[in-house]
């Protein structure tokens, strides 16, 4: 660990900012965690968890926890949209954690984000706390917050999501490209579904030009989830925010050719959220002297590998793996920029492409990865 105390604001309390504190407090640093939230919300989201982000959480301390609440999938099913063929089956369950040292599991996103928020005492938290603008010198950085508040800090970490002012800052404002194509989500209880079968798997169902994941999210099995993507309106561009409501009915004529099972499953939700998919090329760079991204902040990505926030946790380790080997924040945010850009830039691409595990795929790249044991560059 680099000498003296120093103190790491990270901003950003979602799930990439909230294991970087755990790893860094664990570390002996000083840690602020600043997010912008009055208070955590559990929205309805799922969220897949393959074996090399599981890896991570067993480094964290809570792998056993989230097994026992999340739904393990037996396989991962691709079918046609229409007759319901399978295109491809990834077996997962017991043959992928011989496989990979770990298991694949599908569960809430809120139940994953507070088996790490657990992990971070609450005097680490300032909630509420929304940024107004940023700058440094050549051993702090100043913090300002809407709420009146200035924080100077040794180094600081942002995790604020694709709609970072703190990227805005470091690499100059972006301009993501809207697909034109809109995902909705949400998760209610299986009881709804009045006896249809989603099965034990977590299944694609692949259309011309559109598609739809479903899954259960507990280990119980009596909560589903399902997401989907598909063409937007002409003329129109739906906001990159889930917590726009979308319209049931808009969504079932969107899926009406589907097989029944995809109907049905659609057609028991109470409501759905609706957010516009947007692209964005890799970042030229993630740090700026003391001042390093992680997560969606640089790397955001399609949803289409379920990929996004695994790499913000892969991304929380490497970083704190850093500060073991290098002195110096600097030096330490280098290593951690050189040793994860060409991973996420990849993950990137194939996610955009979003052909993943349609047909026959080899997932050992991205499943098979251990970021604990990862050798890290500085580039």
């Amino acid at each position: 660990m680099a000498s003296g105390p120093i103190h790491i604001g990270i901003v950003g309390a979602g799930i990439g900012g909230l294991a970087a504190a755990s790893l860094l407090l664990k570390r002996g640093f000083e840690v602020t965690v600043f997010e912008q939230a009055g208070a955590f919300a559990r929205v309805g989201a799922g969220i897949q968890q393959s074996p090399n982000v599981m890896k991570v959480h067993r480094g964290l301390g809570i792998e056993k926890r989230l097994r026992e609440l999340a739904f393990a999938p037996l396989t991962s099913l691709n079918r046609d949209a229409v007759t319901g063929a399978t295109t491809n089956e990834f077996p997962l369950g017991r043959e992928v954690e011989e496989r990979y040292g770990a298991p694949f599991l599908a569960m809430h996103r809120g139940d994953l984000h507070e088996a790490l928020a657990d992990l971070v005492p609450t005097s680490n938290l300032r909630l509420g706390y929304k940024l107004k603008a940023i700058d440094q010198d050549g051993s702090k950085v100043r913090l300002s917050f809407e709420n009146g508040e200035i924080a100077s800090l040794d180094a600081v970490v942002a995790a604020d999501g694709v709609h970072s002012l703190v990227r805005d800052y470091v690499s100059g404002p972006e301009q993501p490209k809207f697909t034109g194509r809109v995902a909705y989500r949400t998760t209610y209880p299986t009881s709804l579904l009045r006896g249809v079968d989603i099965g034990s798997s977590r299944t694609k169902w692949w259309g011309a030009d559109r598609h739809i994941v479903i899954y259960y999210t507990t280990a119980a099995r009596n909560e589903v989830y399902f997401t989907t993507s598909t063409p937007e309106k002409a003329d129109w561009m739906t906001r990159e925010s889930w917590s726009t409501k979308g319209d049931l009915e808009e969504l079932k004529e969107a899926f009406k050719t589907f097989h029944s099972d995809v109907r049905a499953v659609i057609a028991a939700a109470p409501e759905v959220h609706k957010w516009g998919i947007f692209e964005r090329d890799p970042l030229p760079n993630w740090t700026k002297g003391r001042i390093t991204l992680l997560g969606d902040s640089c790397h955001p990505m399609t949803p289409y590998m379920a990929s996004g926030a695994a790499m913000a946790l892969e991304d929380a380790v490497i970083l704190a793996r850093a500060f073991d080997s290098f002195d110096g924040v600097e030096r330490a945010f280098g290593a951690y920029e050189a040793t994860r850009k060409p991973r996420t830039s990849a993950v990137q691409a194939g996610s955009g492409a979003n052909t993943w595990m349609r047909n026959a795929t080899n997932p050992d790249w991205l499943y098979g990865h251990d970021v604990w044991t990862e050798q890290l560059t500085l580039g």
